[in-house]
């Protein structure tokens, strides 16, 4: 099936060739975190292969909203992929598979810990095949420990990890981020992990290995002085709402026509915030020259912040702190970003021309790599359109796969 051309950003001209040209990916996660790595990976270069049940595909092609049948979200957590419909159920499934692990550099999944196992391709088995195969498994709580046969999706990471103690107003029910922060976190680390086993094999003549990610580990670790703090002062970090807690000022404040996020946290930083707002003498005071002095005096700042703030327009204190060099933001919704012209001036809105024949503004590539950029060489995949490419690139014939097919192990 010919592919309708990705609109690639204007900024550069595609690299040749890319970063992770000739890696090849076997993506047999579905949902979110797994999925992710595999979009990363492949925005580089890599060729993924992404293999979903038959009739079904991936859950997340039906999330959210939907488009001609198909979720919008779609088109950018599987563009750059390779779509086979594979039913790993089956024995023959299980063979094919094996057989395209066989040829890959890396293999991500994100099933329950012993699935894998239970068909025939355990790290050990799969190593026997291929011992330069890099395996990323990401589940929710690890491959190892007492919670490892737990069913896990990020929610419970986050909450598990400390993140969702800490989220929403003191004594309110914890709420969510927004999004699906604990799967993304879980994918990122996993990508950092594929990246270096792979520097590792190449560089160190290492061989493959396994890179165990658990949900609730990959929020843990941004979750900065939590434990130090415990284990120090035996202090419990309680949730805060938009401030910072221990660092001042930072925080949101209110407007005229909205809300502000203000952080004048920085010791020159807070001097000049308290000039262009006419409260020098605040800059002035010798006990709010550093952070402590202003963690102890948080309450008076924030409310002489937003006394200023809010017989102001959101535009008119952006416009005064800028002037004065104090970072300061307005909270964004889709529109704003839409409509924002940095955004579009480095490349992070592009327009991608899906499979079903209409163009659908995405986010671009990050990170962004002055040799070698992220490209989007080809949108997502309907299900099982690279089937029959695949498989032939594996070495069967046509006479194979269209007896798989009437088997209804291929789609």
């Amino acid at each position: 099936m010919a592919l309708p051309p990705a609109h690639p950003p204007t900024s550069f001209i595609p690299p040749s060739p890319a970063a992770l040209q000739g890696v090849r990916v076997i993506e047999m996660g579905q949902l979110i975190a797994g999925p992710f790595c595999g979009k990363t990976l492949g925005e580089f270069g890599a060729d993924v292969i992404k293999i979903e049940a038959p009739e079904t595909g991936d859950p997340l092609r039906n999330w959210r909203l939907i488009k001609e049948g198909t979720s919008v979200w779609w088109q950018v957590q599987s563009r750059n992929k390779r779509s086979v419909a594979l039913d790993l159920r089956q024995k023959e499934g299980q063979d094919i598979a094996r057989q395209l692990i066989a040829e890959a550099d890396v293999l991500v999944e994100n099933f329950r810990p012993g699935t894998l196992e239970g068909w025939g391709m355990s790290p050990e088995e799969l190593h026997a095949l291929n011992p330069g195969l890099v395996m990323l498994r990401i589940s929710g709580y690890g491959q190892t420990g007492p919670y490892r046969d737990l069913p896990g999706f990020g929610a419970i990471g986050e909450a598990m990890g400390g993140l969702r103690h800490l989220t929403g107003e003191p004594g309110r029910v914890p709420v969510r981020v927004g999004v699906s922060i604990g799967d993304t976190l879980a994918a990122l680390h996993g990508t950092i992990g594929v990246l270096t086993a792979l520097y590792h094999r190449k560089v160190n003549g290492g061989q493959g290995q396994v890179i165990d990610v658990a949900l609730h580990e990959a929020v843990f670790n941004v979750m900065e002085s939590l434990i130090p703090e415990y284990s120090a002062f035996g202090a419990v970090r309680e949730a805060a709402g938009s401030a910072l807690p221990g660092i001042a000022p930072s925080n949101a404040y209110p407007c005229a026509d909205g809300w502000v996020l203000v952080a004048g946290n920085g010791d020159s930083i807070f001097k000049r915030l308290m000039e262009a707002i006419g409260r020098a003498d605040l800059g002035a005071a010798p006990d709010l020259a550093n952070n402590t002095g202003r963690v102890a005096r948080v309450e008076e700042i924030d409310a002489a912040i937003g006394a200023w703030s809010a017989l102001r327009t959101v535009q008119q204190v952006l416009d005064v702190l800028g002037a004065a060099r104090v970072p300061a933001g307005k909270v964004y919704t889709a529109k704003d970003i839409a409509e924002d012209p940095h955004y579009r001036a480095r490349d992070m809105l592009l327009t991608q021309q899906t499979r079903d024949g209409y163009s659908v503004e995405v986010p671009g590539i990050v990170p962004k790599l002055s040799g070698t950029p992220g490209t989007i060489r080809s949108s997502a995949p309907h299900l099982g359109d690279d089937t029959d490419a695949v498989l032939a690139e594996a070495g069967l014939t046509a006479e194979q796969i269209a007896l798989l097919r009437s088997k209804g192990v291929i789609q």
